[in-house]
């Protein structure tokens, strides 16, 4: 079995629901009060949630630490259509 992501390293720890920290995070593509789209080390991540604000931003150091009420957490593979929008209806709304 070969490894994709080597040399790739990414930590998501969700407290209570309510702080998430992410490591590994290169930029920050979009978000407003119930969805972040992240890109990071192993793809772009979507979080979806209720009244989501981000606490801590180091993009230099790929730590993002996001507050609210954390609903679901979702990788986007590129190559599907599956999940309603695609990246660009995301990226775009």
């Amino acid at each position: 079995m070969v490894d994709l992501n080597k040399g790739k390293h990414q930590e998501v720890r969700l407290f209570q629901r309510k702080l998430l920290e992410i490591t590994g995070v290169l930029n920050v593509e979009s978000f407003d009060s119930e969805e972040f789209l992240l890109q990071t080390e192993l793809g772009h991540l979507t979080i979806r949630g209720q009244n989501l604000h981000i606490k801590n931003l180091n993009l230099e150091q790929g730590l993002v630490s996001i507050e609210g009420l954390v609903n679901s957490l979702s990788y986007i593979d590129p190559g599907s259509h599956s999940g309603g929008k695609g990246l660009l209806g995301k990226l775009f709304r």
